[in-house]
């Protein structure tokens, strides 16, 4: 119905996560059912100063601003090697990709490669995925989406920021980046935020380990998509004490 695509539209490219078709998202989904969803919240991923940058610059990329370049580079990467990743441990499991054919298989990895990280839809079920899977995804989902988007985490940006300091340092340079030099300022920004990020992360599992008898896969799993504004769960978040 026209209402339903609307509402998925938006939930969507808002990164949102709600869901109202009566199956949810299977993962026999058609082909072009899960491309949309792709795109869409790609789009919402990837910040509004982006989409405005691209869209006035669309015939002349060279134009693009340092935090574009750097945002989509960043981004396309995460979400091939999230795809991978996630296909490479979920091929021969049943319960997720196991049962499908491999044209389905490399769809709802993607999929999931690169929604699971921020917007919550997943059509693989999340509690019966490998806990090798749940640990590429806690760094994904802590990652999340470019900055002033509709995604969550410390953004591509930040986790860019960082990985260029790690290069430059292990070769005493300056940290450069298509043809830019970032400044210290933006480093101990980045170093900051991810931080701060991480201790509150950590500070919840602990409190949750003490208060819980799960494992510590599953409550870093749930933690992390809290902290991420993501919406994915194991199943485990009802049973979790109130106070």
């Amino acid at each position: 119905a026209p209402v339903d695509a609307v509402f998925m539209a938006i939930s969507v490219f808002n990164n949102a996560g709600f869901v109202i078709l009566p199956d949810g998202l299977a993962p026999t989904s058609p082909t072009g059912g899960c491309c949309p969803i792709i795109l869409g919240h790609t789009v919402g991923a990837i910040g509004f100063p982006v989409i405005m940058d691209v869209a006035k610059n669309l015939r002349s990329p060279r134009r693009w601003r340092l935090h574009t370049k750097l945002t989509l580079a960043t981004y396309l990467i995460l979400a091939f090697v999230g795809a991978l990743a996630l296909a490479l441990t979920e091929w021969q499991t049943p319960a997720t990709l196991g049962s499908i054919d491999t044209p389905s298989k490399i769809l709802n990895a993607m999929l999931a490669g690169v929604n699971s990280r921020s917007s919550g839809l997943s059509a693989l079920d999340v509690g019966s995925m490998q806990t090798q899977t749940h640990f590429v995804q806690d760094i994904l989902m802590m990652i999340g989406g470019g900055s002033a988007s509709t995604a969550g985490g410390v953004k591509v940006t930040t986790f860019a920021v960082l990985v260029l300091a790690v290069i430059a340092e292990a070769g005493d340079r300056d940290i450069e980046t298509f043809g830019r030099r970032i400044p210290t300022s933006t480093v101990r920004l980045a170093v900051a935020v991810s931080l701060l990020g991480l201790a509150m992360v950590a500070i919840s599992v602990v409190l949750l380990l003490s208060l819980t008898d799960h494992s510590l896969d599953v409550i870093l799993f749930e933690t992390v998509s809290a902290f991420a504004t993501v919406g994915l769960s194991t199943g485990v978040t009802p049973t979790l004490p109130v106070g």
